[in-house]
């Protein structure tokens, strides 16, 4: 069985291990302890029944708009999402994301959430749409590294 808890520090190393092993960004060891520590509430890790990393969500709650103090929105932002292959379709992305959006809420009364995804992950994009009620907004265009473009969801 499947156990989704918070995120802590000493689960850094597997998670960068599962982000390697999905998904073409990869990230420093320093970005997950950055956002792991400024909002603790929002990251989640699926555990597999031998303490195992199957997957994660990270994020964070964005800053406010210091061009706009208008703008009082609370916007939380899904940063990485990962399910190790061997773990796809048990809906463990699903549950991490919803653990993820309802902590952002409880915790920081968020407005909405937004995410980045690239334009060619149709299991994503489908899952974000589909099952957690997304809409894409826009077009980024050469978001990622290697030049593809993103949809900004929110």
């Amino acid at each position: 069985t499947m156990n989704i808890r918070p995120a802590r520090p000493e689960d850094l190393i597997s998670m960068q291990h599962c982000n390697q092993l999905c998904l073409p960004e990869t990230y420093r060891l320093k970005f997950y302890f950055l956002r792991i520590v400024s909002h603790p509430q929002l990251s989640y890790v699926a555990e597999d029944g031998h303490g195992g990393i199957a997957g994660y969500v990270l994020a964070k709650m964005k800053d406010q708009d210091a061009n706009n103090p208008k703008d009082q929105s609370k916007v939380g932002l899904i940063t990485s999402l990962a399910v190790k292959r061997s773990y796809r379709r048990l809906g463990l992305a699903k549950k991490l994301m919803q653990q993820s959006l309802q902590a952002m809420t409880e915790c920081f009364q968020a407005d909405c959430a937004v995410l980045h995804v690239r334009k060619s992950n149709r299991v994503a994009i489908n899952l974000y749409t589909h099952a957690m009620g997304f809409k894409e907004v826009m077009i980024e265009p050469s978001y990622y590294c290697d030049g593809e473009d993103a949809y900004l969801m929110r």
